[in-house]
């Protein structure tokens, strides 16, 4: 009788254990995520929510890059020719905007990890410096001129950031922290949600 309640019961107790096992997982990713972004995903560990999302902050940035660019702004009129180049530096930030959806779900054979694809979330001017200041004799270099080529710098950052795949290192920068904090058997997926999935 007693082995047949321990065979019975068997199943119960691995049960449980596994349970177990993927509750203390969830608690690792938990406080890597708290670590990380100061904040508290959503878990569900099979199928079942474990914990709700808090949103303390509503973006997390990862990588920040200094990028340098320049614009140059050239004109004629009836034979003057004006000239103004600018040279700007800025930092640009990447990371993740977590206003949109966060979720992490455990399962005994993997654990899901789903998030918004990094962006570029701020730019901020660390100066700027003017390598050609050149009036024509009657085509004159106006404020509305030198205001038009400041304001084009920041966007010149913003894309040279992206093209230069600052985005996809954060991705990346993210990956590697979080599987830096969780040492788990399953394999741990991060999954972009608004485009394309990057494995």
């Amino acid at each position: 009788m007693i082995i047949f309640l321990r065979i019975e019961s068997w199943p119960a107790r691995t049960a449980h254990q596994s349970t177990a096992e993927l509750e203390r997982i969830g608690k690792d990713l938990r406080a890597a995520f708290i670590d990380i972004a100061h904040l508290q995903p959503r878990i569900t560990i099979n199928n079942r929510v474990y914990m709700e999302q808090t949103r303390p902050v509503s973006e997390l940035v990862v990588l920040s890059r200094r990028i340098e660019v320049e614009h140059e702004l050239s004109h004629t009129w009836v034979g003057s020719s004006k000239r103004v180049k600018l040279h700007g530096t800025f930092n640009v930030k990447a990371g993740f905007d977590l206003r949109q959806n966060l979720s992490i779900d455990i399962r005994p054979g993997e654990i899901v990890v789903q998030l918004p694809h990094a962006q570029i979330l701020g730019i901020e001017e660390g100066g700027f410096d003017v390598l050609a200041f050149e009036n024509g004799l009657w085509n004159r270099i106006s404020g509305e001129d030198v205001q038009n080529e400041l304001s084009t710098l920041p966007q010149l950052a913003r894309e040279k950031a992206t093209e230069s795949g600052l985005p996809a290192e954060a991705e990346h920068a993210l990956r590697q922290q979080i599987e830096q904090r969780i040492h788990t058997q399953q394999p741990l997926r991060l999954i972009f949600t608004d485009g394309q999935i990057r494995e």
